[in-house]
């Protein structure tokens, strides 16, 4: 008898991602229509679920004995799905640790905990080696990260993080602790301009970020980040994700960033 789910439907990209590392990809029927990584999913499997919504339908049509979504802002699918007899697990993840956490209890779901825990080790060794390399500069950045301009939300508490492993300091981490975004709210942007940020980094979920509109903000002109002409995109999909992405992609493009920063400026 085989205990383990054979048909899932993974709400949010970080679970097919890992899936797909892990090399169990077969397993997945359904996925998220904003899935970008790896990029073959999108050929290979449904698109069943935006974010907030989901085709309740379709998902039930594939029959799926495990769901796994991502935080209370996917309740109401669960709700549905749950109704309809599916079992849902959803995960919440919203640090570092947690992500890991998720990654190792995703694996052990499908009976890979063995090879989990040796590509978490590999994760965990990259941040350390990125942390190290960081030590080496005279001097850490203020970093704001700005997660949508209109109105102003700053990073989420895994950004706050792997900012500070690749470097840098965020100028607000007393709101990274806040999960909601409506928490990370920063209603006077004046206040951003006092905590003077050396780098501006901007990942308008989903929306192009454009640093020549951050530097033509009232009152900016002086912050040291748009003085010198430090305003950087991270890409939605590489950062955003509570997954694989962050923790890869993700840090090591804040790391570059910084990192030449240092050359600069420290």
């Amino acid at each position: 008898m085989n205990l383990l789910p054979q048909r899932i439907v993974c709400l949010t990209e970080e679970t097919t991602e890992w899936l797909y590392m892990l090399g169990e990809e077969a397993r997945i029927v359904g996925i998220s229509g904003f899935t970008v990584r790896p990029r073959r999913a999108r050929q290979e499997k449904p698109r069943v679920s935006a974010f907030l919504t989901a085709k309740i339908d379709q998902i039930l049509a594939l029959k799926p004995d495990c769901v796994f979504g991502f935080s209370d802002l996917q309740a109401d699918i669960a709700s549905a799905l749950i109704r309809h007899g599916i079992q849902v697990t959803v995960f919440n993840q919203r640090s570092v640790s947690e992500i890991f956490a998720m990654m190792y209890q995703v694996a052990a779901m499908v009976g890979q905990a063995e090879k989990g825990l040796a590509l978490i080790a590999q994760l965990q060794k990259q941040l350390e080696d990125i942390q190290q390399t960081a030590a080496t500069l005279p001097r850490r950045p203020r970093v704001f990260f700005e997660e949508w301009d209109l109105p102003h939300i700053s990073a989420i508490q895994w950004v706050s993080e792997l900012v500070g492993f690749a470097g840098g300091d965020d100028v607000f981490p007393e709101l990274a602790k806040e999960s909601l975004g409506k928490n990370r709210i920063i209603a006077d942007g004046a206040e951003i301009v006092r905590r003077a940020p050396d780098i501006i980094i901007g990942s308008w979920c989903g929306k192009k970020f454009r640093p020549e509109k951050v530097a033509a903000r009232a009152g900016w002109q002086d912050v040291p980040a748009v003085r010198h002409q430090q305003l950087f995109e991270v890409k939605s999909p590489d950062i955003l994700q509570p997954g694989p992405a962050a923790l890869t992609d993700g840090v090591q493009a804040l790391h570059r960033i910084i990192m030449a920063w240092g050359k600069l400026y420290a």
